[in-house]
């Protein structure tokens, strides 16, 4: 663990945060569709990198790539910060990975909404946090069929939970990523209250 004595060193926090971001921001919707002949992911559907988007191409494979490699992209340099840099070096990660795929330096910083980031981000860090958000994500999208609002309201009692659970560190990464979720779900809120926000079928994603 490269440490001083009131904690990781100043660098070691910006290269764990940069490499995150780095990671981060590699849009793998986005290359994955281009890689199969789909063309860019952004002119069909909502016009977002994520899974969900990818799914409205009736790819069911691709969308589930794009799900793994974005919770990855999450999960992976958050848990290897948190083992070598302690928990401050995950929150330098882990915010840096969120903000990579929110806002990716190759598609000029207009990138997806962050859902499946975050949740890799959380699974990375605190894992028990993660388990607890699933069950509520999940229970609200098969009551609702609304995966927006299983996902606004999952990233918003993210911080709460881990505060519960006895983790300020992660609580405070959380609030960082419950703003950017509920942030990049605007339009999706301004649906939600218009009562026009696409519901999910169980054989796919629908407009």
């Amino acid at each position: 663990m490269v440490e001083t004595a009131g904690g990781p060193a100043a660098w070691a926090l910006l290269l764990s945060f940069l490499v995150g971001y780095l990671i981060g921001s590699v849009p793998f919707g986005f290359v994955l569709t281009r890689w199969a002949g789909l063309g860019d992911i952004r002119a069909i559907g909502s016009g977002n990198i994520g899974a969900t988007n990818v799914l409205r191409t009736g790819r069911k494979g691709l969308a589930l790539a794009t799900l793994l490699f974005d919770l990855l992209k999450g999960a992976i340099p958050t848990f290897a910060a948190l083992h070598w840099l302690g928990p401050a070096g995950a929150v330098a990660a882990g915010a840096g990975a969120i903000l990579g795929h929110c806002f990716p330096v190759w598609l000029g910083f207009k990138g997806g909404k962050g859902v499946a980031t975050a949740a890799g981000v959380i699974l990375g860090f605190t894992p028990a946090v993660l388990a607890i958000l699933l069950v509520g994500f999940i229970a609200v999208v098969a009551l609702t069929r609304y995966v927006s609002l299983g996902s606004i309201l999952a990233a918003a009692f993210a911080p709460l939970v881990a505060w519960l659970l006895g983790d300020g560190y992660a609580a405070g990464l959380y609030l960082l990523v419950a703003a950017l979720v509920v942030a990049k779900h605007r339009a999706n809120i301004r649906r939600l209250l218009a009562g026009e926000e696409s519901k999910l079928s169980f054989g796919g994603a629908k407009e």
